[in-house]
């Protein structure tokens, strides 16, 4: 198997998922005792929380573009960023190091285009649903996104940052969250990405009205189709 490397801590739920997923796959697929040969560079995550200034940015650039260095000083074949939102800095990072970056929406994308979706909308945090450096990747693969409503924004930006970071959830938000997504098919989502990986603690995935695609869980196979030489 080949050495993985994970830049975390934004936030710690995002990072559990990561390492649970892939070492289940790895687990699964190889059999008795196997465990994916990883290495993890858990970042302070006050240093990339709710980023707003160009300063912030800066700093947190620096902050993920440092420990993609030492990845890779580990000996990391691949890296990834365990992080939706910090992809705005992918290009930064990324021309740090001389290992190659599986890109979250990148592994979306094509699996969605796989799956022959063209119409979906997209939820996570306010830069990932207005701005153009995630969207963009799953336009590239036919991918027509729904505009992003406003009002969502807002909610989804109260709501990750002020509680599933934290761990926390309720019945309140996964009633929202259903509303949400009955909407979304309403309006015409084949499809809804969840672009955050603390929303799962308020979906149930296999019980919606549109099919789901967990970033974090397309990202996390495709990091573990990577360690198993499947890619």
């Amino acid at each position: 198997m080949r050495k993985l490397g994970l830049i975390g801590g934004m936030s710690w739920v995002s990072t559990h998922r990561y390492y649970e997923r892939i070492s289940a796959i790895v687990r699964r697929r190889k059999g008795g005792h196997a465990s994916p040969p990883m290495v993890i560079e858990s970042v302070d995550f006050s240093d990339c929380y709710r980023l707003q200034t160009a300063e912030d940015w800066q700093l947190a650039t620096e902050k993920v573009g440092a420990a993609a260095e030492r990845l890779e000083a580990a000996g990391a074949g691949m890296l990834v960023i365990g992080a939706n939102a910090i992809h705005k800095a992918f290009r930064e990072v990324s021309a740090r190091v001389n290992v190659d970056f599986l890109h979250i929406a990148e592994t979306v994308g094509r699996k969605m285009a796989a799956d022959g979706v063209q119409t979906a909308a997209l939820l996570g945090t306010r830069s990932v649903m207005t701005e153009s450096f995630y969207r963009r990747h799953l336009v590239s693969h036919g991918i027509d996104l729904l505009p992003p409503e406003m009002a969502q924004v807002d909610a989804l930006e109260k709501l990750i940052y002020d509680d599933l970071i934290a761990g926390r959830n309720n019945r309140e938000a996964e009633r929202a969250l259903k509303t949400m997504l009955t909407d979304l098919g309403r309006d015409g989502a084949q499809a809804v990405v969840l672009a955050a990986a603390e929303l799962e603690q308020v979906v149930d995935i296999d019980a919606t009205v549109v099919p789901i695609y967990d970033a974090m869980e397309v990202h996390a196979q495709a990091a573990a189709d990577w360690i198993l030489g499947d890619d």
